[in-house]
């Protein structure tokens, strides 16, 4: 069940994408609502896997995976409209190529992203990584600048949101890579010959 809440979800993020290039404020506000929806989703599907007892290493992975795919349509439809610099997804998409590598090579040796297997060990680490914490706060500004970017372009809006949208996108990639650092940091470990 959590893994088809999860092909829902990126099944979405593709709808939003193909929205947002119809720009009509109907379409806009439908793909705003959609992404809230697909927000609430990312959390849905860890709680159904547990709700349900069906936790595995796979719904792990394909979680992350699953939320690999969601953010990458957002960030490169926000880039194929112009709402965003070129440098943003190659950032994301280079800091998540690295990690989720560095993570399957953990994987094969019996550490996860997050939980008791997790393979962050040092205390800056699991904070930085794998806390609720980190976790919460990424996820929170993610949410926050997917959506303002989204009702920032919505024609006719009467207020700017441009720059708030702006603040939290900067802050969301921040933390995407100050999440990611320790993982290529702690991965040297799973390299010994």
């Amino acid at each position: 069940m959590a893994n088809l809440v999860s092909i829902f979800r990126m099944i979405l993020s593709m709808a939003v994408a193909g929205m947002l290039f119809i720009n009509t404020p109907t379409m806009y506000w439908t793909a705003f609502g959609l992404t809230i929806l697909v927000i609430w989703m990312d959390g849905l599907d860890g709680y159904l896997a547990r709700k349900l007892n069906e936790t595995s290493k796979f719904g792990a992975v394909f979680d992350i995976l699953c939320d690999r795919v969601v953010e990458m349509v957002y960030w490169i439809t926000f880039l194929a409209l112009g709402w965003i610099p070129l440098w943003i997804p190659i950032l994301v998409v280079t800091r998540g190529i690295l990690v989720d590598g560095f993570r399957a090579i953990a994987l094969e040796q019996g550490f996860t992203a997050f939980g008791d297997t997790s393979m962050m060990r040092s205390p800056l680490g699991t904070l930085l990584v794998s806390s609720r914490f980190s976790r919460f706060s990424y996820a929170v500004f993610k949410a926050l600048a997917f959506s303002l970017l989204i009702l920032a372009y919505i024609p006719g809006l009467p207020f700017r949101l441009a720059p708030l949208a702006t603040v939290c996108v900067y802050i969301t990639v921040f933390l995407c890579l100050v999440r990611g650092v320790p993982v290529l940091v702690e991965a040297k470990r799973f390299f010994k010959d």
